[in-house]
C-alpha cells in the first residue's frame, strides 16, 4: 500500500466527520462563510504554526511558499473578524508525525478549490483560492511516499493525521456551540 493511501485509509472517519462539520456551514451567506473562516481559523493556525515550530521546512522544502495563514487572517480582517481563541495542536515530535500534519493541511487546500466554487462572488477568498501552482498536490505525494517508506513510519504519520484532523473537529464543535446555528 502506498503511503498516500494508508493516509487516506487510517483518516476516512476523520476525515468525514470534518467534512460534516464544515459542510453545515452557509458559504453563500457572508454570515456563514465568516463563521466557517473563524472555525477554520481556530484550528488552522495553531496547526501551521505548531508545524514551523516542528521544522516543516526541514521536511518539505516549500513548506513556507504553502503556508496560508497569512490568508486566513487577511479573509478575516477583510470580513471584520478576529483572530479566534485556537484549539491546542498536536506536537509533531519527529518528520514522521510532521508530515501527517502536512497531509491534512496540503488536502485541505484541495478542499479549499472545491470550496472556492461555492463561496459566493465577492467574498474574501485568498484562503480557498487555489494558490499553489500546477502539480503541487502530486509534488507533495511524491516527497509522502519517499519518506514515509517504512511501516512505523506510516503509523507516526496516520495517528498524526487523526490528532490534526481532531483538532479541526473541536474547532467546528466550538463553533457550534458558539453560535447555535449549525
Amino acid at each position: 500500500m502506498s503511503a498516500r493511501a494508508y493516509l487516506r485509509a487510517i483518516t476516512r472517519d476523520a476525515h468525514d466527520r470534518v467534512d460534516a462539520g464544515f459542510s453545515a456551514f452557509d458559504l453563500t451567506s457572508i454570515e456563514g462563510y465568516a463563521d466557517f473562516l473563524v472555525a477554520q481559523a481556530a484550528a488552522f493556525l495553531p496547526v501551521e504554526a505548531a508545524l514551523d515550530r516542528a521544522g516543516a521546512a526541514d521536511v518539505l522544502p516549500d513548506w513556507p511558499q504553502r503556508r496560508r495563514s497569512g490568508a486566513l487572517k487577511s479573509d478575516l480582517a477583510a470580513l471584520g473578524r478576529s483572530v479566534p481563541d485556537p484549539v491546542v495542536p498536536p506536537v509533531y515530535a519527529n518528520a514522521a508525525s510532521v508530515w501527517g500534519g502536512l497531509y491534512v493541511l496540503e488536502g485541505s487546500r484541495l478542499g479549499g478549490a472545491m470550496l472556492n466554487r461555492v463561496a459566493s462572488p465577492g467574498f474574501p477568498r485568498s484562503f480557498l483560492a487555489p494558490s499553489a501552482e500546477k502539480g503541487h498536490w502530486r509534488q507533495f505525494v511524491a516527497a509522502v511516499e519517499r519518506n514515509l517508506y517504512e511501516r512505523v513510519l506510516l503509523e507516526r504519520a496516520g495517528l498524526s493525521a487523526i490528532h490534526t484532523f481532531a483538532c479541526f473537529e473541536m474547532s467546528v464543535a466550538k463553533a457550534k456551540r458558539t453560535n447555535e446555528l449549525l
